[in-house]
């Protein structure tokens, strides 16, 4: 799905309840588009598959950051250890953070 609507996704990964990303955006690409497609497409597919009792949703939310290329190694070690580093650090601690993060860029 991400080829054919032109996006790229270098990393994929999450946890239980939440997902990670990175997605190196387009020239004319916004990621409030990439987003909906990326959440739309996903949601549609997992819906056909009937991997769930019920209907598959994403919340209306998301957290992006930007990341300079410097830190892509980095942050794709990041997303490929979820499952160790969520023994470690719980989800609510995980959103808090990035709740302060997003309070002293804001």
């Amino acid at each position: 799905m991400s080829r054919k609507k032109g996006i790229y996704l270098d990393s994929i990964g999450g946890w239980s309840e939440h997902l990670h990303l990175l997605i190196s955006l387009g020239r004319e690409q916004n990621i409030a588009k990439v987003m909906m497609l990326i959440k739309g497409e996903s949601a549609h597919w997992l819906n056909k598959q009937s991997f769930f009792k019920g209907k598959f949703f994403w919340q209306d939310d998301y957290f992006a950051i930007s990341v300079s290329e410097s830190q892509v190694a980095r942050v794709c070690g990041y997303i490929d250890r979820q499952e160790e580093h969520h023994k470690s650090v719980p989800f609510d601690k995980e959103l808090e953070t990035l709740r302060k993060i997003t309070e002293k860029l804001g």
